[in-house]
């Protein structure tokens, strides 16, 4: 089998109930970057890159589309279902600027599922959770209002929350303890400050909740910030931004820096690389959010694949970002219900793309 072409689409996703407002940002809609590579085979996959904007990592949406212009026609002609050899030419051709090689390491899995008739959770180690638990944001806003999401979330059968802070440590400090008056017993709340606080302003905020049974999620922009906020934090800590290796992860691992870490899936280029880090993280111990930087149907079948093929006791949650957007690109999109989200059993990913919603290709590589 050799990869015949790849398409590239650009798809805007529009929010639901815009804007969408994390750290010191909002945004009423996202840029995505959607692959198809075509084989002589007669099968095709699809990929999906959707930077969270180009202030929140080193990827932006327009970057994506050149990388892959430039990338791209260094695998026609390759076996898509060779991903060890698809990764190694990716990175040898060009360095770094993983994350658009995600869309087209998603894509070749895509195709290796369709083309041994597998899902894609047997193929990434077998299915180990036929249904997964989803968090929802709630969104960065006045803190009534935020409860008041919260307490809607909480009656469509959600358990796990996420909630925005960022812009202001004093006001943060009374969102994240009026959203926690509303949070049920048992549930999980997590306040992401997406690395925008100083390191005082975290420890401020850190003793200010220390009574709550919340997460602190990536409070500050680099790991040795982060780590000394460990250190002096008795609330649970996750991890997200800065771990983008393996060695940040051992090191994290070794310093004893995190609880939890957010393994998304394009921050290391891809499914390939992805399934590595969550296997490595069940062996040491470390329970992960699974998900992207974002996404659509695509990206969140993707997650859904990885997650269900995780141990259940180290997946600690998953993001629906099919459920955030007023537009869609595939039909077959995981399940969501009561909290909980399951892929479909069909071959790959299970989804297949809406041409007529996401238009014509921008890019043609053959």
């Amino acid at each position: 089998m050799k990869i015949t072409a790849i398409k590239v689409y650009k798809v805007d996703l529009k929010i639901k109930d815009a804007p969408y407002s994390w750290s010191t940002f909002s945004v009423d809609s996202f840029d995505s970057t959607i692959v198809e590579i075509e084989t002589d085979a007669g099968i095709s996959g699809v990929g999906e890159i959707c930077p969270h904007g180009p202030s929140y990592l080193p990827a932006f949406a327009e970057g994506a589309r050149t990388g892959i212009a430039t990338l791209g026609p260094k695998l026609i002609g390759m076996d898509p279902r060779q991903l060890g050899q698809i990764n190694q030419a990716m990175d040898h051709e060009l360095k770094g600027h993983i994350y658009f090689k995600s869309a087209l390491d998603m894509a070749c899995w895509d195709i290796l599922g369709k083309a041994t008739n597998l899902p894609l959770y047997t193929l990434l180690g077998g299915l180990q959770q036929e249904k997964v638990r989803l968090y929802k944001v709630v969104s960065r806003d006045e803190p009534g209002k935020m409860a008041s999401v919260l307490r809607d979330y909480q009656d469509a059968g959600y358990t796990h929350f996420q909630v925005k802070v960022g812009d202001n440590p004093a006001k943060d400090i009374e969102r994240i303890r009026r959203v926690a008056q509303d949070l049920i017993p048992g549930n999980s709340l997590a306040a992401d400050a997406n690395t925008s606080w100083k390191q005082h302003e975290a420890m401020r905020v850190a003793g200010a909740i220390s009574d709550l049974p919340v997460y602190l999620e990536q409070p500050c922009p680099t790991y040795e910030e982060c780590l000394a906020v460990r250190q002096h934090c008795n609330n649970p800590y996750i991890l997200d931004e800065v771990v983008d290796s393996l060695s940040v992860l051992m090191r994290g691992y070794q310093d004893k820096a995190m609880d939890v870490v957010n393994l998304k899936i394009s921050r290391f280029g891809g499914l390939t690389k992805a399934r590595m880090i969550r296997d490595l993280c069940t062996q040491l111990g470390i329970a992960m959010t699974i998900e992207d930087t974002w996404g659509s149907e695509i990206a969140t079948a993707a997650i859904a694949h990885l997650s269900m093929s995780t141990t259940k006791g180290f997946h600690h949650q998953s993001c629906p970002f099919q459920l955030y957007h007023t537009n869609s690109t595939a039909d077959g999109a995981p399940v969501i219900e009561g909290g909980m989200m399951w892929a479909s059993d069909r071959p790959g990913l299970g989804v297949s793309l809406r041409h007529g919603d996401i238009g014509d290709p921008v890019q043609v590589i053959s």
